[in-house]
C-alpha cells in the first residue's frame, strides 16, 4: 500500500485542475453478467451482453499498462467464465497489479478451487484476494441467495480454498448488509468468524443501475445499519490482523462511519474520485466511472480497445463535471476505499489505526 501513496497528490491535482491526466489505479473488470445465484439484492443475472473475448481483454489490458494498482475481477459470477484464468493472466501480464480481488458466490466448489489455485500460481507477484459471499448462516443465506444448497456449496468452496498452498492468497468472507439481514448481523458474524477467514468485510446493499436494483428498496435504514456498524466496529477493535488484511481493517472503520453519514445526509460525504482514480469496464466493453450510475463514457470495441481514448474523451470530461459538482452520491464500497485514500483526513485516521494498533472512537 505504501507504494501507491506518492500517486495520491497527483490524483488530487487531476480532480482539482485536470492535470496531470492519469489512468485509474482502482479498476473493476466485469467479465460476465452470467450468475448461478438469484439474490434478493441483485438482478444482474437477468442481463445479457456480448462479452469481450480473451483476445479483446488482452488488448484492453495492454492499453492500460501498469496504471492499475488494484484490479477487481467481477461479474455476475466471474469464475463461471471458462477462460477466467486466462483473462486474469492477461491482466497480470500487462498491468502487474499489486492486488487482484475476486468475489465469488462459491456455488461450484471444485471448479472455483481449481481456477483460484491456477490464478494464484500464475499471478505470484500479486496479492490474490478471494472474497466468498455469505449473507447469512444456513437457510438464511439460501433464502437471500434464492438457491437451495447454496450455503453448503459455499462452505465446501471455503474448505477447498483453505487447503490451497498459495502464499499470495488471502481468503475472505463478504456480507452484503441489506434489509433482509441487517437485524441479524451480530448472529451472522458470530457464526462466520468460527470459519477463521483471513478477513471479513461487509458492504451496504444499494440500488445500482448495473445490478438493475433501482427502486428495489434493499438498503437498510440509518438506525438499523448503525446498530450493525457499531457491533462490527467493536469486533474490529478486538481483531488482530496482519498485512493487507490489517490495512483493509483500518479503512473499514472509516467506511462504517462514511456509510452512516451518507444514510443520514444523502450527499457526497467526502470527494468522489470515480472517474479519476477508479473505473469499471462492463462485460461488453463499456467504460463506466462506477456501477451505481453505470453511465458509459465510451465503448472499447468502438475505440480500438484504447482505454486512453475513452478515458480522456469528451463524454468522460462531462461526467467528471457532474460527479465533482455532487450531482450523485453513494456508499459504493469499492470506490469508497479509493476515495478515502485520496481524502487526507480519512487517510490520517486510517494511519492512526495502523500505527496505534487501535480504533479511534466513532466520529460524530
Amino acid at each position: 500500500m505504501i507504494e501507491v501513496l506518492p500517486r495520491i497528490p497527483l490524483y488530487r491535482a487531476y480532480r482539482e485542475w485536470g492535470w496531470p491526466r492519469l489512468l485509474p489505479m482502482n479498476l473493476t473488470v466485469s467479465i460476465t453478467y452470467r450468475c448461478n445465484s438469484r439474490c434478493l439484492t441483485c438482478n444482474v443475472w437477468r442481463k445479457r451482453s456480448e462479452e469481450l473475448a480473451l483476445s479483446e481483454w488482452d488488448r484492453v489490458f495492454a492499453s492500460l499498462g501498469s496504471a492499475p494498482y488494484w484490479i477487481t475481477v467481477s461479474g455476475g459470477e466471474p469464475l463461471l467464465r471458462a477462460d477466467v484464468v486466462e483473462v486474469v493472466g492477461s491482466a497480470y501480464r500487462h498491468c502487474r497489479p499489486a492486488i487482484i480481488n475476486i468475489p465469488t458466490n462459491g456455488l461450484l466448489p471444485d471448479r472455483i478451487t481449481e481456477r483460484v489455485d491456477a490464478i494464484a500460481r500464475m499471478c505470484a507477484a500479486s496479492q490474490v484476494i478471494v472474497n466468498l459471499s455469505l449473507d447469512g448462516w444456513g437457510e438464511q443465506h439460501d433464502g437471500i441467495r434464492n438457491v437451495p444448497g447454496c450455503f453448503e456449496n459455499a462452505l465446501a468452496t471455503y474448505r477447498g480454498l483453505r487447503r490451497l498452498s498459495a502464499p499470495n492468497l488471502t481468503l475472505g468472507i463478504h456480507t452484503v448488509i441489506s434489509r433482509h439481514n441487517v437485524d441479524a448481523i451480530p448472529a451472522i458474524y458470530d457464526r462466520l468468524r468460527t470459519l477463521a477467514p483471513d478477513s471479513y468485510i461487509t458492504e451496504i446493499a444499494e440500488e445500482r443501475v448495473e445490478l438493475d436494483t433501482v427502486g428495489s428498496d434493499i438498503t437498510p435504514g440509518l438506525d438499523d445499519y448503525s446498530r450493525a456498524a457499531r457491533f462490527l466496529r467493536a469486533e474490529l477493535q478486538k481483531a488482530s490482523r496482519s498485512g493487507v488484511a490489517r490495512v483493509a481493517q483500518a479503512f473499514r472503520v472509516q467506511y462504517y462511519d462514511l456509510v452512516q453519514s451518507w444514510l443520514h445526509e444523502q450527499r457526497q460525504i467526502i470527494p468522489c474520485y470515480a472517474g479519476w482514480a477508479s473505473a469499471q469496464i462492463s462485460p461488453d466493453g463499456d467504460v463506466w466511472f462506477c456501477c451505481i450510475r453505470a453511465e458509459s463514457v465510451g465503448n472499447l470495441r468502438k475505440s480500438g480497445y484504447d482505454f486512453r481514448k475513452v478515458w480522456f474523451g469528451e463524454r468522460a470530461t462531462a461526467l467528471r463535471k457532474s460527479i465533482k459538482s455532487g450531482e450523485c452520491h453513494c456508499p459504493l464500497a469499492n470506490a469508497a476505499y479509493t476515495n478515502m485514500l485520496c481524502h487526507v483526513p480519512s487517510l490520517m485516521r486510517a494511519g492512526w489505526t495502523l500505527i496505534g494498533g487501535r480504533i479511534r472512537p466513532e466520529q460524530s
